[in-house]
């Protein structure tokens, strides 16, 4: 990009009392195409908010009159979407808990910047963002949905599926896919899970939704997949973990489409896998017997023990994007990390990383041995005819 010609679209606000600092970062920024703002005080700060409508904030987390978390507090008040990178010079302990903060009231922490900083720091948490915010504006249409639209969306097969590429990190190879769901609304546009799972929760359609995603994901696969030795993810509801006729369901499709059960990974959150009963334990346990994998999604976001994880019958864990977004900053998130993969080595599982979106991630997340990884850095999620084009390049 030119580094004369300013995007627009690439709006950043500065909220720091100190005019030296704010200054170097507002050069570095605006070199890096983006228009910038300064505010000294909160006050100042909130009304530009309003006003300028950021694309990108950044916050000194030590303020005269209203600390850094309060701040927070007010920008998750009034909505605000804007990428938030942290910045202090208090030690990274505070940093990462003012970040874990933000990130529990809903609001989109690219990450942490502590003083002193290199430019190339900073330049790399503003870009980390930069293909999130384009998709989101491109995808996230004003407007709620309804739960008559929602049955209407399952009666009409509004719902459909992208593809994410993963890799091997080792070889650069394409490892699979990610089935990931959206909804084609036919006034708002394509639809993030986000927008539309917890009504899909509060209407009770969420197995029915799953068994969609499945048998869609499949036929596609079944073109997809054949003459290579990829795999496809699907993510699978806590519902099918009680439903004691989802295994043969699932086997009886894949036999149908003659697709190998051993290409199939099945993404279970941390949180709902971990949630012991035997009809649990059967399920899982003849899920793995048919043949198909089983992955611990978001590791690191619930409270699962080693015991649990060894106990149950997984191929495979990832690592939660939010690790891996903060791991070049936070050397909790990186010892984190580090532990997964060292965990997922020790109990023969493979290890995915999530959310990778520039190279130092990569680079990072390669020499700790982490086996496969998938993010935007990579691919982003694609339609299948698209994903089956970028894969015929690559494969």
């Amino acid at each position: 990009m030119d580094q004369d010609k300013v995007d627009q679209g690439r709006r950043l606000l500065i909220l720091d009392d100190e005019p030296t600092v704010a200054m170097t970062v507002a050069r570095i920024a605006e070199r890096h195409g983006f228009t910038v703002r300064l505010s000294e005080s909160p006050r100042e700060f909130f009304h530009d908010v309003a006003r300028f409508a950021p694309s990108h904030i950044i916050i000194d987390l030590l303020m005269p009159g209203m600390d850094g978390v309060e701040v927070l507090r007010n920008l998750a008040a009034v909505g605000c979407h804007a990428n938030i990178i942290m910045m202090s010079g208090m030690g990274a302990k505070v940093l990462e808990s003012a970040q874990r903060a933000g990130l529990e009231r809903g609001l989109r922490i690219s990450g942490i910047l502590p003083k002193p900083f290199k430019p190339a720091e900073l330049r790399a948490l503003l870009d980390a963002d930069a293909d999130r915010a384009l998709l989101s504006r491109a995808t996230e249409a004003d407007g709620e949905v309804s739960l008559g639209e929602l049955e209407a969306a399952l009666r009409t097969d509004q719902f459909v599926l992208h593809y994410q590429p993963k890799i091997h990190l080792a070889t650069g190879r394409v490892a699979g896919v990610e089935a990931l769901v959206r909804w084609q609304h036919p006034t708002l546009g394509l639809l993030l899970p986000q927008r539309f799972l917890p009504l899909v929760e509060q209407a009770g359609s969420m197995d029915l939704l799953t068994y969609r995603v499945i048998e869609t994901g499949l036929a596609w696969f079944a073109e997809a997949g054949r003459g290579n030795e990829l795999t496809m993810a699907i993510n699978i509801s806590g519902g099918s973990l009680t439903d004691v006729i989802f295994t043969d369901v699932l086997s009886e499709q894949c036999t149908l489409l003659k697709v190998d059960p051993a290409r199939i990974i099945l993404e279970l959150t941390e949180t709902t896998a971990t949630r012991r009963s035997a009809d649990t334990l059967d399920i899982l346990t003849r899920v793995r017997l048919k043949g198909f994998k089983l992955s611990i999604d978001d590791y690191g976001t619930g409270y699962s023990s080693m015991s649990q994880l060894a106990q149950l019958p997984f191929s495979e864990i990832k690592i939660d994007k939010s690790f891996v977004a903060a791991m070049l900053n936070s050397g909790e998130a990186h010892k984190l990390v580090a532990s997964t993969i060292g965990l997922g080595n020790a109990l023969h599982l493979l290890t995915v990383a999530e959310g990778v979106e520039n190279e130092q991630q990569l680079r990072a997340l390669t020499e700790l041995e982490c086996e496969q990884a998938q993010g935007f850095h990579i691919a982003r999620p694609m339609d299948g005819a698209a994903v089956r084009e970028w894969l015929r390049e690559r494969i």
